[in-house]
This record gives C-alpha cells, structure tokens and sequence, in this order.
C-alpha cells in the first residue's frame, strides 16, 4: 500500500510515529503500572486536557476529572492481568465545551502500559442527538396512546406534562384550559410544584403571560422573571418556587385557542430551535388531547340528551296507554321501578338494567292495536277475544323492532306471558329459554296486577298475593326469581 511505502521510506521509528498521529490525530501515553504518566505522543496538542508539564510524572487518574479518573482506576486495576486491550469512555468539560474520548490501554511485559486516547466528540453527540430524538418520538408515542386509550382529560393531561418535563428538561409545568364562553384561562394539571399555588388559576384573556399568549395566539417568553416587576413574584406561594424562566405556549386546534402550557424553570434555559420546536410539538399534542376531550364531552352531552328524549318519549306512550285503560293508570311506572329494584338485587347491572326498564315501561305497547271493546271488556273474554288479545305481545315486537334504540328491550315486550313450564304464549318458551328480563318481570307484573283494583274483581291483599306467587314458582314463575321477589318485598315492610 502506498501509506506502508511511505512509512517504510520514513528514516526512522520515530519519524515514522509523529507522522502516524499527524495522520490520526490521536493521543498516546506512555504509563506506569501505578498510572504515571512517563511520556506522551500528540499529533494535535490542543486536544490535550493540560499542558505536558502539568501532567508528565502524575498519575493519570489525578489529572482527570473525578470521574473519568475513577473510570480510569478501575481499568487500570484490571489491565495488569494481561489480558486484551481495555477500553473505556469517559467526557471531560473543557473551555469549548465538553469533549467525550474514548481510550484503550494496553499492558506491556515489563509492567508498563500504552493508553491510545481519541477525539469521539462528534461521534458521541451525533449519538446522544440520535438518543434524544427516540426519546422525543417515543414521548410524542406515549401521548398519542394516552389520548387514543383515555377519554378521561385528567390522566392525558398528566402524561403530557411528566413528557414536557422530562424531554424539555425543565422543573415545571401546567395546562390551563380556556372557557371560551366566559373567556376564562382555569388551571387543569400541573407536575413539578412545590407549592399548591397555582392550582387556583383563573386568568382572563390579556391577563397576566399566559392571558397574553391567549389575546396574541403566540408564545410569550421571559427570560428572567427576577428582572421583572411580575405577579410571579409577589405572590407569597410562587415567590417560594423560586422560578427564573417562563414560557406561555398558547394551545390551538382547528384555529381555536383551546388551553396555555405554561412552562417553569428555576434557573437561566439555554434553548436551541430543536428545544423550542419541540415545545411545540408538545404544546400541539396537549392542544389535541384537549380538542378531543371536548369533543367527546359533547358527543356524551348530545347522546345525554337523546337518550333522554328517547326515554320521555317511551315514558309518554306508556302514559297515553295507561290513559286509555284507567283501570290499569299507574300500572307501567309502578312495574318498572319494582323490574329495576328486583334486577339490581340479583345482580344485573348497566346497559342491562337500562334495556329492562324501558322494555318494562313498554311491555303493554302492543295492547295500542286491541280493539277498545276487547281491552275495555269488564268480563270474562270469549276465546276468539282471547286469541285477538293474546297478539299483544307479537304487535309490540312489530311497533318496536324497527326503532334501532329498543331493540335490546325487546326481551319483556314479547316473552313476558311465556310461563315456565311452557304453557304461556305467544312463543311457548319453558325454564331459561324464557329471557332472564322477561322471568323477572311476570312476577312482579302479577304482583302489581293482583294487588290493584279490576272491575271484574277486588285487589288482593299483599298476602294473598305472596301465597300465590309461591305457589307458582316452577309452574308460572322462575323458582329461582321467586325466593329473591319475596326477600326484596320482604325488605319494603
């Protein structure tokens, strides 16, 4: 090769090993088995830490600083064993900033050892700005899987602010959400407070910093909040937290000022645009999570609200149905509230109870079709009566199936006259083949049934009415729904 040419052309070793660290740049040192420091090679003395001088017949581990000499130590201790070459890494703060080298020491056979020390600045800071942006991206991450998995603001909100913190490197922060009907700036979260000072907060627009970022829609800055006359400071809680600089960093989504990240830090921030571009990245993650909260919170209010009129409109036909039979007035609202009480007694819960009560208040829907001289009959039905009465249950199933909204109500509409040895109709289901709403609500629709007053007889008492819902249990009634009937009316005195 023409370099091993050159070298070999060289006159001697030691012209040829100045020409060497001219070409590598690098720093060799000759030391003995306790560290001194006998000798040394530079190709660039720049790079050495102090003037030879200061160094040659020293140790080496004392010459460094304390802790890159204890890294060192160490590998000294374990060099003398003759093994291979150790290496190690280690930074030193200089005049231009610090500087990472990374040295390999090699045992010699009379005791000694040579330690190659290079210049991996550039190498080492194009990694730990490598680092930091994974770090960076696996934040953003965090945040993204915090707004996507948790509806609830709060817990986002808390994310977001110990990423602020960490990636920012800045002792504290908060969010406060704007009222833009009352044009009110209101403390959400905060992380890296001593005091409780700002939990507090309500800010009006072009009040205080973060006021301001709202009324300008940009970032305010202070460098030092110490040279300004500031309510930061007179406040006796916000004085104690000792901060120095401050950043407001309005929060905006689809063009609307939804929140302020207020940014704390007790010393002087040396921020480059890489620091404060990501702020901003930061600031518009919070300004999502607070746009989807909201959004969601008004889809819940909306469904609120339907849900509502849904349930005043089944609430209505149930009234307009007991208002043609006055007989029966009150009958639905009574039956529903006892279908609520029994299913919450043995266990079930919410979607279920909610489907249960309005199928309950809906359960009669389909007598709306019985002609008024079969329904309004004071006596005994005939059997072709019979038969036109018993269709309620399928004509209910007919007006109900449709509306999307009550289908999983549908259970009581249909099966409530099924029996559970089979005999009821319109289906003729026998035991669990009846739905469990439906097997809940005959008992408590003969109960509410035989307990009131008909024109064609006198209203049991309640122990009749008990004696005889026992007697049905496996006949009419679920044997075990029946035990847990009585035990609830038990309970009402």
């Amino acid at each position: 090769m023409i370099t091993d040419l050159f070298l070999q052309n060289l006159p001697d070793s030691a012209q040829r090993l100045d020409a060497i660290f001219h070409a590598f740049n690098d720093l060799l040192f000759i030391l003995d088995s306790d560290g001194t420091i006998l000798d040394y090679k530079a190709g660039d003395p720049s790079h050495l830490y102090t003037a030879p001088e200061n160094f040659l017949g020293r140790k080496m581990q004392n010459i460094l600083p304390p802790e890159a000499g204890g890294k060192f130590e160490d590998v000294l201790n374990r060099s003398g064993d003759g093994s291979s070459p150790i290496t190690l890494e280690y930074f030193i703060p200089t005049a231009f900033g610090t500087c990472w080298y990374e040295s390999r020491l090699v045992s010699l056979s009379n005791g000694q050892s040579v330690m190659l020390v290079r210049d991996v600045t550039k190498y080492k800071m194009s990694e730990i700005q490598i680092k930091r942006q994974f770090d960076q991206l696996a934040a953003l991450r965090a945040i993204d899987l915090a707004i996507t998995s948790d509806l609830d603001l709060t817990p986002t909100l808390i994310v977001i602010l110990d990423q602020v913190r960490a990636q920012l490197e800045i002792d504290a922060a908060c969010i406060l959400l704007f009222d833009p009907q009352a044009q009110l700036l209101e403390f959400a979260a905060g992380a890296g407070f001593k005091t409780s000072a700002l939990k507090y907060t309500r800010l009006h627009v072009g009040e205080a910093y973060a006021g301001m970022a709202v009324l300008e829609m940009k970032a305010v800055h202070i460098p030092n909040l110490k040279s300004r006359q500031t309510a930061f400071l007179r406040s006796p809680f916000l004085a104690q937290e000792n901060f120095v600089a401050y950043y407001a960093m309005p929060l905006i989504a689809k063009g609307q000022i939804v929140g302020v990240l207020e940014i704390f830090h007790r010393a002087l921030l040396d921020a480059d645009q890489g620091w404060l571009n990501y702020m901003e990245m930061l600031a518009g993650q919070a300004a999502i999570a607070i746009d989807n909260a909201t959004l969601f919170k008004n889809l819940q209010l909306s469904n609120a609200e339907l849900t509502l009129a849904y349930d005043k409109t089944i609430e209505g036909w149930s009234r307009a149905l007991d208002l043609r039979d006055k007989e029966t007035e009150g009958h639905s609202r009574r039956v529903t509230a006892l279908t609520f009480k029994l299913a919450s007694q043995i266990g079930v819960t919410q979607p279920d109870l909610t489907h249960m009560c309005r199928g309950a208040m809906l359960h009669d829907i389909g007598k709306v079709a019985i002609p008024d001289n079969i329904l309004l009959k004071p006596g005994p039905l005939t059997d072709e009566e019979w038969t036109t009465m018993r269709r309620h249950p399928l004509i209910a199933v007919e007006l109900l199936s449709s509306i999307e909204h009550l289908v999983p109500a549908l259970d009581i509409p249909r099966s409530h006259h099924e029996k559970w040895n089979g005999t009821g109709y319109p289906d003729h289901l026998a035991g669990e083949d009846i739905p469990l709403a439906a097997r809940l609500f005959a008992v408590v629709d003969v109960y509410d049934a035989l307990t009131s007053d008909r024109p064609y007889r006198s209203a049991w008492s309640r122990t009749e009415t008990m004696k005889y819902i026992r007697e049905q249990s496996g006949i009419h009634f679920d044997p075990q729904v029946v035990p847990a009937f009585i035990e609830m009316m038990n309970g009402q005195g």
